[in-house]
């Protein structure tokens, strides 16, 4: 349970680095969506996502636990390790990153950048996730979870800027792979006793937490193949079901065309580039708009790292094959 004066602290811990994140109206998208619409830009973070918060805050409450660790190992489809490389280059500590094979030279030249370890294993984030784990076992490290306490209450600090600005927000959606975002905003949300309804998004190709929703209990699906890399996973965290099981609206399945069709929809009317994570939230707004008209509603931008090869074949109307 997250309690207000533990999002207070954090939110203070993270302005020594990094300054809140804009939540702005852009009159060209509201029009074409008929309701106003509040973009929480997260990819105007550093590292151009959401997850720097999560892996600033984890590595600095590492610190005040004394773990006498200043090496750490991570698992992830891009965003959280090009989080963990920049935190770990801030606070002068070690990060090795494990990426699945065929991660985009971009991706992994950007984690390299920040002076972090690379590793390409395994076909998906499932099997470089167990390679992490048993390197960091064998090598004495310490292995930076996908999920946890520290990380959902670093993603909790930019819903805490969200409905500390606008508390009468009808709706926000906001895509779903492990589940640290979502159960941020559920939490600030209940902290607050507000009324926001919390829809979140998967794609159709990894949509293991739409699944568990609909089966009433955890379930993972056999593969992961989105180009929205950042949603590209099985399932959500185990931890990370039972809230979002209790406290999401819905989880709604967006498609591959829609995400692409977002990220266009995105550019044409704020000039803002997206990775196909982010935009799922924009999709699956899109496809529910007709029962938001008149309405406020928000979506989550948490990243805007997509290779330059599907960003092109996006804008010239094409919609990339993973």
């Amino acid at each position: 349970m997250l309690t207000l004066a533990a999002l207070e602290d954090a939110s203070q811990e993270l302005r020594r680095y990094m300054v809140p994140t804009a939540l702005y109206s852009w009159p060209l998208l509201n029009d074409a969506l008929g309701c106003e619409v509040f973009i929480k830009h997260e990819n105007h973070a550093p590292t151009g996502s959401f997850k720097a918060r999560c892996a600033l805050l984890y590595l600095l409450r590492q610190s005040q636990r004394h773990i006498s660790s200043t090496s750490f190992v991570a698992a992830t489809r891009g965003n959280f390790g090009l989080g963990m490389a920049w935190a770990a280059r801030v606070l002068h500590q070690r990060a090795a990153i494990v990426v699945p094979q065929g991660t985009s030279k971009e991706t992994t030249g950007a984690i390299q950048s920040y002076g972090a370890f690379l590793i390409e294993h395994g076909k998906d984030f499932e099997e470089a996730h167990d390679f992490a784990c048993q390197m960091a076992e064998d090598s004495k490290q310490v292995l930076s979870p996908g999920f946890d306490y520290d990380l959902v209450l670093g993603a909790a600090t930019y819903a805490l800027e969200i409905f500390r600005a606008i508390k009468d927000l009808d709706a926000i959606y906001v895509p779903v792979g492990l589940g640290t975002g979502i159960c941020g905003l559920i939490s600030v949300r209940d902290l607050f006793g507000l009324n926001t309804k919390i829809i979140g998004v998967v794609a159709e190709k990894a949509d293991g937490c739409a699944r568990s929703m609909e089966a009433g209990e955890y379930t993972l699906t056999s593969s992961a193949n989105t180009f929205a890399e950042g949603i590209s996973v099985r399932g959500p965290a185990r931890e990370a079901f039972a809230l979002i099981r209790s406290g999401a609206e819905r989880i709604i399945r967006v498609s591959e065309d829609e995400i692409a069709e977002a990220i266009r929809l995105l550019y044409r009317t704020t000039h803002n580039a997206s990775e196909g994570a982010a935009a799922a939230g924009l999709a699956g707004l899109s496809k529910e708009r007709g029962n938001l008209q008149g309405k406020k509603a928000s979506f989550i931008l948490c990243g805007q790292n997509m290779n330059r090869i599907w960003m092109a074949k996006v804008l010239q109307g094409d919609t990339p094959i993973p």
